[in-house]
């Protein structure tokens, strides 16, 4: 599987054979490159603008959003969890939904806006995912202290933060990447233009991957 980190919240994983899935697209109001792209499957964690801009997705796209189990496409099955976008239980910025995606031997957790820990049989089941897509930027969402207790909670093998800021990058309000690093000590991140990943090499992969933003617009 290849791992495309758009900025924000937003990846492309692409399997072995093409299939595509988008995850939170962001507006041109986000501050990351915005590009449009192709994409058989995207997941909406939640319906805020930075993350559910549908416009910007060529092809004609199965969207999930909410919770339960679906099979978008042979070999992928994709599970959404409740959880809520702040500490508030929903009352200042509503639910949020949280993916388990799994194809090709992998088990992909994008954890979306998530503002507070879920509920524990959320937390069990996402226990020992392959890999854990984070929001670490504080503000909106975990800040970066809570994204680090809760990455070593779920212990999953590989963890790549989203949602924070690099420089003129991001959300100029949230926290930037170096501070959850900081938070994340000892582990050691790899920064890597992408990420290309199967079931069987996991155990080799670094512990935590900082993802540069894919500056290719052909996808």
């Amino acid at each position: 599987m290849l791992i495309r980190y758009h900025g924000h919240s937003e990846f492309l994983l692409e399997t072995e054979g093409g299939l595509r899935l988008l995850t939170d697209p962001f507006n041109e109001t986000v501050p990351y490159p915005y590009r449009e792209t192709r994409a058989d499957i995207v997941t909406v964690s939640h319906d805020h603008f930075d993350h559910s801009c549908l416009a910007k997705v060529k092809g004609s796209p199965r969207v999930l959003r909410g919770t339960g189990s679906h099979s978008p496409a042979p070999g992928l099955s994709v599970t959404g969890y409740p959880s809520f976008h702040d500490d508030r239980h929903g009352a200042q910025r509503g639910a949020n939904t949280i993916f388990m995606i799994e194809a090709e031997g992998l088990r992909i957790v994008h954890l979306g806006d998530l503002g507070a820990l879920p509920d524990e049989s959320v937390t069990q089941a996402l226990r020992g995912a392959d890999l854990l897509l984070l929001p670490v930027g504080g503000t909106y969402t975990l800040n970066a202290e809570q994204a680090a207790r809760y990455a070593r909670l779920i212990a999953p093998a590989v963890i790549i933060p989203m949602h924070y800021r690099d420089g003129s990058r991001g959300f100029q309000n949230i926290e930037s990447i170096d501070t959850f690093l900081s938070a994340s000590a000892p582990l050691t991140p790899s920064r890597q233009p992408l990420l290309r990943i199967t079931g069987e090499d996991i155990g080799q992969a670094p512990r935590l991957v900082v993802l540069d933003v894919d500056q290719d617009a052909s996808t």
